[in-house]
């Protein structure tokens, strides 16, 4: 997909929802996803992406999904994926499920924002803020689950004026290759680039030796 050139100074790495309740063998929510996990390679893309960003020195958001025990006994109103949520107490506050998968986790000065409870983690917690505090304007996001978290994140970041990406062989749709098939189908309606971590990073470096072309030719 076109327009994938990146500014190295404003471009940063949100991953969402990378818990064990997800991504890990006994976590609640894996069985659903755990045969798309292994056919596109998901967990160790993750890993590749976070190793390369911090290689890059790019920042990094780490977006986790969790709810208390008063979320799970006062929500009055609950969506189909809440109530699937609840009813199995996905994703519990404080517990091994609701903590970052072992690879897959900040580390000092690397940014968690505030666990969001909803689906749409830029519409529902302080990463807009944080985004923009952090002087960023490219997202490029990966995580799961990408025809939910991601998708909503990715449609609202486009919708406030970002540059998004968002890292194909990096997420996972519940519903097998065809739902992830249709998912990588819509993201280019809802983005700016849907790109593999290989393609990205490609891309990421051919434009920062641009720029630095650039700037070195302005010098003379």
């Amino acid at each position: 997909m076109a327009d994938a050139a990146y500014q190295r100074n404003q471009t940063g790495v949100v991953l969402i929802d990378t818990v064990n309740d997800f991504l890990s063998e006994g976590g609640k929510a894996y069985p659903l996803v755990k045969d798309e996990l292994a056919r596109v390679g998901v967990v160790e893309n993750l890993r590749r992406l976070l190793e390369s960003a911090r290689e890059r020195s790019l920042p990094i958001f780490f977006a986790p999904m969790s709810y208390t025990e008063e979320d799970f006994t006062t929500w009055k109103h609950l969506s189909g994926i809440h109530k699937a949520m609840y009813e199995h107490r996905m994703f519990e506050a404080g517990s091994w499920g609701a903590d970052f998968h072992p690879e897959i986790r900040p580390r000092s000065g690397e940014v968690v924002v505030s666990p969001h409870k909803n689906i749409d983690v830029l519409a529902t917690t302080d990463l807009d803020a944080q985004l923009r505090q952090h002087g960023v304007e490219y997202v490029v996001a990966a995580g799961m689950s990408g025809t939910l978290c991601v998708e909503s994140t990715v449609r609202t970041a486009m919708e406030r004026g970002y540059h998004v990406t968002v890292i194909k062989d990096a997420t996972a749709a519940v519903g097998g290759a065809e739902a992830y098939e249709a998912m990588v189908q819509l993201y280019p309606m809802i983005s700016h680039a849907v790109l593999s971590v290989d393609e990205f990073l490609d891309a990421y470096d051919a434009s920062v030796e641009s720029a630095v072309r650039g700037e070195a030719v302005a010098s003379r």
